[in-house]
Parts: structure tokens; sequence; C-alpha cells
């Protein structure tokens, strides 16, 4: 009989081996160091940003999501495997992968989550990504510079199926050319301390100011239930207007390769030595980019030519060409070619833009382009008009076979060596 007393739980008993266990321990070192010990009888705890929880861009699913991430990694270091989607869907209690998709597409847009890269085998097969988590968005230089595609991927989830991601997407792009439009350097990180500032304001204020990637004008778009419609319609309006110079598309890039040449030119036609876009408007000029410029700037580069008159642009282009040019000359390594980009338009809207270092620059590419007609032209001459005519016409409709296009110009066909030899 225990007369009423109550029995020891089996958890107490644990909790009591585990305690005297750790006395031991700290018993056993004592000769070498002296200490208190502590244990912690609670449950687990993971601490979260207060933005992340506080941030009125994300819904409850992506911030969910963002937590169910940071606990991957608090249980297996800082460097771990991305959790996989049943993994998130069965922490944060979401069924659909698709929702989880989506949260992440919204978590990398608004720059809590960035894609620094995409691993692929010695054989080029893909074999996964590497994600950054962030404690609050990070500032545009930093996500252009971990996320080679963060630009495009902004460009093409404007246009998502899902109204959220879409309206999310072209809220970020509209900060972008809003700031430009203002005369902003986007690439000019603000002091963290200003950042955070703004942020609470917008939480604590309740009202639309700035806050991390979206402007005032963006937030009030997106606080408005309709704002997923009217983000659509605007969209059109805002790549017309800001936007002019290219519509960029993912399906038509490729790196220039060409060693005779710093470009990368925009055209219609697809080239292996050039760097192809299509124009959003016919009369746009082909324009021609360093070569240095990554893909993230020169979509970036769009959108400050677009504040400049379309006669000007190339010379813009050229000028900045010249500038990182100059650096083999001894000059000042050019860091940030942005900035100057930024500078050189601005100096063309005040009038102060002076022509100097790019002037070679165009001279060579006019020569290029001379150099271009006189071998087309030589072409066309050796052609009689009948082959030519046929030679153009197949060209444009997309037709005829290789084999025919080769006879015509006199080409030769290489030989198809025997499959089952061996070549030394």
């Amino acid at each position: 009989m225990n007369g009423g007393r109550a029995e020891v739980s089996p958890e107490t008993r644990a909790l009591d081996a585990l305690i005297k266990a750790t006395i031991e321990h700290a018993e056993e070192h004592a000769a070498h160091r002296s200490s208190d010990t502590m244990l912690f009888l609670g449950n687990r705890h993971t601490s979260f940003p207060t933005l992340v929880v506080q941030d009125p861009i994300l819904e409850p699913v992506d911030k969910l999501t963002w937590m169910a991430i940071r606990l991957q990694a608090s249980e297996t270091g800082g460097n771990t495997a991305f959790p996989s989607y049943a993994y998130i869907a069965k922490t944060a209690n979401v069924s659909s992968t698709a929702t989880i998709s989506r949260a992440i597409a919204i978590l990398r847009a608004t720059r809590w989550l960035t894609l620094c890269a995409r691993v692929r085998s010695t054989g080029g097969r893909f074999k996964g990504n590497v994600f950054a988590l962030h404690d609050e968005p990070l500032p545009l230089v930093d996500a252009i510079h971990l996320d080679s595609t963060y630009m495009q991927f902004l460009r093409e989830s404007a246009e998502h199926r899902h109204a959220r991601v879409k309206a999310v997407a072209q809220g970020v792009i509209n900060t972008i050319d809003e700031d430009i439009n203002a005369g902003k350097n986007i690439c000019t990180e603000e002091h963290p301390i200003t950042r955070r500032m703004q942020a609470t304001d917008v939480i604590e204020k309740n009202k639309p100011y700035r806050f991390f990637a979206f402007s005032a004008k963006a937030m009030t778009e997106l606080s408005n239930p309709s704002s997923s419609k009217s983000s659509a319609n605007h969209q059109g309006q805002n790549l017309n207007t800001v936007n002019r110079v290219q519509n960029l598309h993912p399906q038509n890039l490729k790196v220039s390769s060409g060693s005779s040449s710093y470009i990368n030119i925009t055209t219609t036609k697809k080239n292996n030595d050039q760097k192809i876009f299509e124009g959003i408007r016919e009369d746009d000029p082909l324009l021609i980019y360093p070569k240095r410029l990554s893909d993230n700037q020169r979509e970036l580069a769009d959108r400050y030519l677009s504040i400049v008159p379309p006669d000007q642009r190339q010379s813009v282009l050229d000028e900045l060409e010249g500038r990182i040019r100059s650096e083999q000359r001894g000059m000042t390594p050019l860091y940030d070619e942005l900035s100057f980009l930024h500078a050189l338009c601005n100096a063309l809207r005040n009038g102060e833009f002076k022509f100097n270092l790019g002037i070679k620059v165009q001279e060579e590419r006019i020569a290029r382009e001379k150099e271009r007609q006189k071998r087309t032209k030589q072409l066309a001459d050796q052609l009689p008009d009948n082959k030519l005519q046929k030679l153009q016409q197949q060209i444009q409709a997309g037709k005829g076979s290789m084999a025919e296009i080769k006879k015509t110009l006199g080409m030769r066909d290489r030989p198809v060596k025997n499959r089952g030899s061996n070549s030394s």
C-alpha cells in the first residue's frame, strides 16, 4: 500500500536520471574548470524574426513556409539540404504542394529567400539548388549579385497563373521602375537602420510607406483587394511606358562569345554570337550591350535606358563599354557598371553628357557594320537573282532542307563517318 502516495511518472524518472548523469559529468570535469550547469526542462523553442511574422505582404502560408524552412536549418545546422515539399507541407500543415510552390515563389520575389545556384554534375545533369534564407528581405543589389536570374524570375512571375504571385512580382518590378524614374540609383544600398525604420512605420502606423522591396504606391496596390486585377491591367501599360527598350524572353537568351566584338545585340533573329532580345516596338533601335554585363544587369540597364531618348541609348552604352575598356589602359577598375550607367543616363537627361570614351567603340561598331553589309552584297552578287530570291524565301518561311540551302550557296556536305569504325 502506498498510503495514497502519488507515483512518480516515467518522464520524471527519466529526467532524474538525466540530472544525475549531468552531475556526474560536471564532477568529472570539476578539476579542469569551475562553472554552473543548467538544464532546460521545457519544450524546444526556435526563435523567428519579428519581421517575418509582421510582414504585411506575406500571407500566413508564406510565413509558415519560411518557418518550416528555418526549422529544417535549425535541426541539421546552418548548411543543410533544402527541405522537400513533403516536409514543408507536413510542418506547415498544408496539403497542397502547389500552395508550397506558390509560397516559395513569393518568398523569392520579396527577397526573403534567394536562389543562389543550380548544381549540376560533371555530365551536366541537374543535381539540385542552393538556397539562402534571410532574417529580413535582401536589398536589390545583394539579390542580383547572389541570384543571377532574379530579374528574369520577376519578369516570368509577373505572368504567373496565380494572381497573388503575379501581383507581388509586378509590385517589385513597379517599385524598381518607380525608383529609376525618380532618378534613384537602385543599386545603392540603403543603411539597414533606415530600411528597418521604414518597415516599422508600415507595421506600427498601418500606413502605405515603403517596405523593403515595395514602394508606398506598390504597397497601396497590394493592400487593395482588387489589386491582382488592376495590377494585371497595369502591367502592359507599365512595360510600354517604362520599359520601352526591350522585353526579354528567357528562351531567346544566348551569351555572346565572339572575340572580335564586345557586343550583345538586340534582334529578332537568332545568332550564335549574339544575345537575343525582342524589341517591344518596331521603331526601337537595336542596341549593342557590353558583354561584361550579366543578365540581371542587362535587364536593369534596359530600365535605366528607358528614361533617355531612343536615339541616345546606344551612345550611353558605347560610353559604358569605353569606360570598361579603359581599365586595360590603367584606369581604376569599374566595380559597379550599373551605377556608372545610372550616372550617364542622369547626365544625359540634365544636358551634361559628354561622349568621350565611347567614340572609339562607336567607330569600331560602324566599321563592323559596313564590313557586314559589304559581305552581304558580295554574296548577293555571286548568286543568280532567281537562286537568291529562292534562298531568301526559304529562310524567311523557315522551309526548305539544309541540303537545298547548301546547294544554293555552293557548299559541300561533310562526309559522314561510319559509326561502327573507331577513329584514331
